[in-house]
Order: C-alpha cells, then structure tokens, then sequence
C-alpha cells in the first residue's frame, strides 16, 4: 500500500501539486487521470522519488520515503517496477537481455536463475520464444509487452506505468490494460497508472484519482464514475459524446 499526505510540490512561483492526500492499494489498478497542466506527471515523479515534495509524506507500507538512508532507497527502488511511456527498450539489447537488465542490476541471481526467471515471465506476457529479436524487430504491442515483463522480473511490491497504452491501436490496448490488471492480481501488486485514455479507466479502474490544476479534484472507481456529481470529473469524462450517452442511460436504468 502507498499512503500519500498532503504533498506540495513547487517550481519557482508555480505551485503544481497542492495538498494532495490519498492511498493506492495493493492487489488493485489505481489510475491517475487530468488533463494536461493537471500535475499528474509531477505526482507520478513524487512517488517514483525521481522529484521530492517540499511538504508531505510518501509511505510504502509504512517506510516514509524521506526517512530512507541510502541502503533503504536502493532496497524500495528493487521493489518497483516500471513501465515507461513508449517501453524505453534499449534498442542495442536484445528482448532477453532487456528483461534481464534488472536482475543483473539489484540480485546476485545465477545465470541459469536468471534465465529461468526471464523465460517465465515472457511466457506470462505471451511471448514466449521472442528472446533473440530485438526492439526493432518486434510490434509497439510486443514492444510494451517486453516492458511489462521487465517490471515485474524482479517480483515487485509496487508497479508503476506511464502511459501505457501510449501510440497503440484500441485492441491491443485493451490486450495491455486487461494483462496489467491480471499481473497486479495475481502477483497482489500495488499498481499506480498515469493515463489520460478513459477506456483504460472504465476497463480496469479500481481506484480512480482525478487532478484538476495541481488538486485531488475526486477520487472514486470506474463504477462510481457514472453517477457521480462532481463537475470537474462530469466535465472531464464527458468531452466525449460516446460517455454521454453512457451516463444518460445508466440514468434512465436502460
């Protein structure tokens, strides 16, 4: 579990994050959404300790991020996984040797341990078989998938994803939404996804927070979000016509 608490973060004169307070379970999706300018990006960087708050606290079960000596850093950092915007594969390593890059980074696994792990993880993402090609050889689908793979590699507690779906057709989209939310089942881990594509956030939605200039403007799931009354999230979702007509019939009971 991530427990957020009050957390503010500024650059110069500009306040982006204002007092943000909430907590992302384990076992569960938790979507962080807004438009642009919302501060989203800024919260994902918080809590990956890639930007520190100037007030406020980040606790991973219970280890305040700001309280960690250097040996508690790199441990929390060997417990997070994380899938970056556009994979961010290295394009010179083959689908095998990207996937192992964080075993051989943060455990004194053997080789033959390694490639166990390795080969059992990409038969989990479907691509079994794959270990030999290389980034440019493979789909924008394979391509997330391998990144999927290489996250949980090393069994984390926590799993961080920018974006996923950024620059994939609908269907393979939804093939990368439904497997992350299998994998943070399965593995009960405590999973926190940036996005902006509100397919994402009716298909696997457990905990929803929504920023609006820097504020938690609401939080809620994917089954509150309908009913809800809070303009700024009625205003947000409801851009589109398709989710209008959602909402007017989930009202009229149809």
């Amino acid at each position: 579990m991530i427990v957020v608490e009050d957390i503010h973060k500024s650059f110069g004169e500009q306040h982006v994050l204002k007092g943000i307070t909430t907590t992302f379970e384990k076992g569960k999706t938790n979507l962080i959404i807004g438009q642009s300018g919302s501060g989203k990006t800024v919260f994902l960087k918080c809590l990956l300790g890639l930007l520190i708050p100037e007030e406020g606290t980040i606790s991973f079960d219970g280890r305040k991020t700001h309280e960690l000596d250097k040996n508690g850093q790199r441990q929390l950092r060997s417990e997070i996984g994380m899938v970056f915007q556009g994979s961010a594969l290295f394009d010179s390593m083959t689908v095998e040797e990207n996937v192992k890059f964080p075993l051989e980074m943060f455990t004194d696994k053997t080789e033959e341990e390694i490639l166990e792990r390795v080969n059992f993880v990409l038969n989990r993402v479907n691509l079994a078989g794959a270990n030999d090609k290389y980034p440019s050889e493979i789909s924008g689908g394979m391509a997330k998938r391998v990144a999927i793979a290489r996250a949980i590699v090393n069994k984390p507690k926590y799993l961080f994803c920018d974006e996923p779906n950024s620059g994939l057709d609908p269907k393979t989209a939804t093939v990368i939404d439904n497997l992350i939310h299998e994998i943070t089942v399965e593995y009960d881990i405590t999973t926190v996804i940036n996005s902006h594509d509100m397919n994402s956030v009716m298909e696997i939605g457990d905990k929803i927070v929504f920023l609006k200039l820097g504020d938690k403007a609401w939080e809620g799931s994917k089954d509150t979000i309908f009913t809800t009354e809070n303009e700024a999230i009625v205003d947000f979702v409801y851009s589109s016509n398709l989710f209008k007509k959602v909402r007017e019939a989930q009202r009229k009971g149809l």
